[in-house]
């Protein structure tokens, strides 16, 4: 290599570093041909600008950290450069507990995104949606930010306001959100009736432990009551653990791939099977998802969808189709970095696509009508009361608070009831058939 003028004598060191470390890294370089001194050297010439000539003066260490930073923000929207607290702040989203607003945001041409906010949290409460964009925090423009300062700002004390300037489609003005913070608990699965024999099971987040949680949920409303249908509700589930959405799928297929991953690396090449156990024995299942349902969402929901297993209903998911990868730098350090790509088991990438509802069902306000009030035998004097009525009277209002509170797990529970109709009365045909031969 010629000798270096006298611009880059400063920096020397770091520009044989640099090399040593592309030489000495990659067999890749290598094959794909010459390595690109004049870019090294154009990166040592405006690090040695900056660092002569800023307005003020920065610190070696300060300027690599920008320079890593810019290096990751300009792959995609989920690598990014990791310090020690937005190392623990992972650790602790996924242990579920932490101190903050509750929402699950990435990177859209500069701009903060929200994925999804998360259940019970203050920015549920305040009504912030998927896709919104965050165009201040404090006042403060967030387009420039990186990610991690973006989340330090929103990270807080219990207790201590913030405020957010949101720009959301369809609305022709922002508009500013006052949000307290508070500690998050994700509680990751919540299971409940929803009728006599018609369970629910919500999955908020994929954690740890979220596979054995989906399990035990299940467990306990079979030990109730005989289940005829079960709805799985994905919706604003933001993802998590890859591992917990495999565990998760496994509890409803008899085997069979439930996804796999590729990337360049050897080790990206991934493919996760489910066990030959079907714990629900094949009741009928409706998978609810939206704009919110991403990643480990999206991969139950295609590996259902894909082993014809359950029924999506919804909108169309998020679209997040990339494994990220946690890379230890040293004790404080990491980097989060897109390594690979996941498919569904028919081969589908979900990357800026999203899982597509087998049954599209928009989330809307529901008023049930009964413009043609008719006289029925129960509103005559003296009628004879039926003795099945009450429970008739706690199916129907039931169904009505359902049908004007979430018009979607409404039409879920409509269908999984039809399906049982359907297969009762098949049951029925077929005995009656088998009784006359």
């Amino acid at each position: 290599m010629r000798r270096l003028s006298p611009l880059y004598q400063p920096l020397a060191g770091l520009l044989a570093a640099i090399t040593l470390v592309v030489v000495t890294s990659s067999a890749l370089a290598k094959e794909q041909g010459a390595i690109p001194l004049d870019e090294l050297r154009t990166f040592a010439e405006v690090y040695n600008q900056i660092r002569e000539g800023y307005v003020e003066e920065i610190d070696d260490s300060t300027l690599l950290e920008y320079a890593i930073q810019g290096m990751l923000m300009g792959l995609d929207p989920h690598s990014m450069y990791m310090t020690r607290d937005a190392f623990k702040s992972l650790q602790d989203t996924t242990k579920g507990e932490f101190s903050g607003l509750g929402i699950e945001v990435g990177m859209e041409n500069g701009y903060v995104k929200v994925i999804s906010p998360i259940d019970g949290s203050p920015a549920e409460a305040a009504g912030l949606q998927s896709g919104d964009i965050i165009l201040k925090l404090d006042n403060v423009p967030a387009k420039g930010m990186s990610l991690n300062e973006a989340i330090d700002i929103m990270r807080g004390p219990k207790g201590s306001n913030i405020d957010l300037t949101i720009g959301r489609t369809g609305q022709s003005q922002p508009f500013e959100v006052k949000l307290v913070r508070d500690t998050i608990k994700v509680a990751s699965v919540r299971e409940r009736w929803l009728e006599n024999g018609y369970g629910y099971i919500r999955v908020a987040q994929f954690q740890r432990r979220t596979g054995t949680d989906v399990r035990e949920a299940l467990q306990k409303l079979q030990s109730e009551e005989k289940l005829k249908g079960l709805v799985l509700d994905l919706r604003n589930n933001p993802g998590g653990i890859l591992r917990s959405s495999v565990d998760v799928a496994s509890l409803f297929l008899n085997g069979g791939t439930v996804v796999y991953t590729e990337g360049r690396v050897e080790d990206a090449d991934v493919s996760y099977s489910a066990d030959p156990l079907d714990i629900t024995d094949g009741i009928p299942i409706v998978v609810l998802i939206n704009q919110g349902s991403a990643s480990a969402s999206e991969i139950v929901a295609g590996a259902l969808q894909d082993h014809s297993r359950a029924v999506i209903m919804g909108t169309e998911s998020f679209g997040k189709g990339s494994v990220q990868t946690v890379l230890p730098l040293s004790d404080s350090r990491a980097i989060k970095l897109t390594t690979a790509l996941y498919f569904t088991p028919n081969g589908r990438s979900i990357q800026a696509e999203g899982i597509v509802p087998d049954i599209l069902v928009e989330r809307a306000t529901v008023t049930a009508l009964n413009t043609r009030r008719q006289v029925k035998e129960a509103d005559l004097s003296g009628h004879l009361d039926n003795a099945n009525q009450k429970n008739r009277d706690d199916v129907r209002r039931a169904s009505t608070g359902l049908l004007s509170s979430d018009n979607q797990l409404y039409e879920a529970l409509a269908l999984l009831k039809g399906i049982n109709i359907l297969g009762m009365r098949r049951d029925s045909s077929a005995s009656a058939v088998a009784g006359e031969s």
